[in-house]
């Protein structure tokens, strides 16, 4: 099969053919349909964040199962799934007590002792975070998947896979945001756009949406914004105060900066809580007035939002059908597999909001 290979960081990727192995007892192979590019995959490819390599990189993605292992219960050929980077084991303690999105357990990978999912000519490839959707085929657990309605687009359904279940799952679980409360959302790119939708469907009363790009602000109105800041014009923590008269219950950095999650902190109202939902370089330290800790405020991480994703992404599918969770503007472009690398360069210069791989 084709897939993308990232052999060395910062250099581009490269279409390879690589060899997909057959469905162990748990396993599930997908014909994978669309798969989103994410800023997540940049951060990997230009060094931010540590990854073994060579690997297949993508991991937003939704596609049709071709094969099921011996052992597998949930779901079957032919099944439309959307995958999910956050496997889950179904019995550890974070498993059995509904934290699905934090099950960190190695029974969800092939073992040393076993034959690797994706191989070269030149030896075993690294599968990227239990997916490597930037391929014709993922090879996965069962549990790294969840079958959606058919007459949903899988390309529009690769979204969920990441962005949208991060952005919306960080207003709905992580802050759990309430009807009429406030919430600035800093970055629109698909992530900062999700949070956005997402505290709309919770019925946040106000929803204040900040970046430095025209266009996505404009977009963010039609997530549901109710309020845009120019991040390139206006000192954003300055203008939230002034239009909230002390600050939001809620703010999501959705950009992995530190002085972007320095403002989101600082531009929350007595007894807010801070969402750190951007993916900040590795060894970047963050400073905050102790001060403000005496006002109850909270600054939390917010990983895959606190999914639990075979219940929560056919309830996304469903909110999509009927027209209040927004997809069809997300998507930028749709690209094949050969341009994944101009279209990272778009990425980098925050053009669009997605770019998505659509396979044959």
């Amino acid at each position: 099969m084709k897939a993308a290979v990232l052999r060395e960081v910062g250099k581009p990727l490269q279409i390879e053919d690589v060899q997909i192995n057959k469905p162990g007892p748990h396993e599930v192979l997908i014909r994978t349909v669309a798969a989103g590019l994410c800023h997540s995959d940049l951060h990997f490819m230009e060094g931010s964040y540590p990854h073994p390599l060579p690997a297949v990189l993508g991991h937003e993605s939704a596609g049709v199962v071709e094969q099921v292992g011996s052992e597998v219960r949930t779901v079957k050929v032919g099944d439309h799934v959307i995958t999910c980077l956050s496997a889950y084991c179904g019995h550890c303690e974070s498993c059995l007590t509904g934290h699905l999105s934090l099950c960190v357990s190695p029974e969800t990978k092939r073992g040393a002792d076993e034959e690797p999912r994706l191989t070269t000519a030149a030896g075993p490839m690294i599968q990227f975070l239990n997916l490597s959707s930037f391929a014709e085929h993922m090879l996965i657990h069962e549990h790294a998947c969840v079958a959606i309605r058919k007459d949903m687009p899988l390309d529009r359904a690769a979204l969920i896979g990441c962005s949208v279940m991060t952005g919306v799952g960080a207003a709905i679980h992580t802050s759990s945001v309430r009807p009429g409360e406030t919430v600035a959302v800093i970055g629109c790119g698909g992530v900062g756009l999700a949070a956005v939708n997402g505290a709309a469907i919770a019925g946040a009363g106000r929803i204040i949406a900040i970046d430095m790009h025209a266009s996505k602000l404009n977009l963010a109105k039609h997530f549901g914004a109710t309020d845009v800041i120019d991040a390139s014009q206006d000192d954003p923590v300055k203008a939230v105060m002034e239009l909230t008269k002390g600050g939001v219950d809620h703010s999501f950095e959705a950009i992995g900066l530190k002085k972007t999650t320095e403002q989101a902190f600082k531009m929350l109202a007595r007894g807010g809580t801070c969402n750190v939902i951007g993916m900040i370089p590795v060894g970047t330290m963050i400073e905050l007035h102790g001060a403000d800790f005496l006002g109850e405020k909270r600054i939390q991480g917010s990983l895959m939002g606190s999914n639990r994703f075979p219940v929560d992404m056919p309830r996304l599918v469903d909110f999509y059908l009927s027209g209040r969770l927004k997809l069809d503007e997300m998507i930028g472009q749709r690209i094949k597999l050969e341009e994944v690398n101009q279209a990272f360069e778009e990425l980098k210069r925050g053009e669009l909001a997605r770019s998505v791989i659509v396979f044959d």
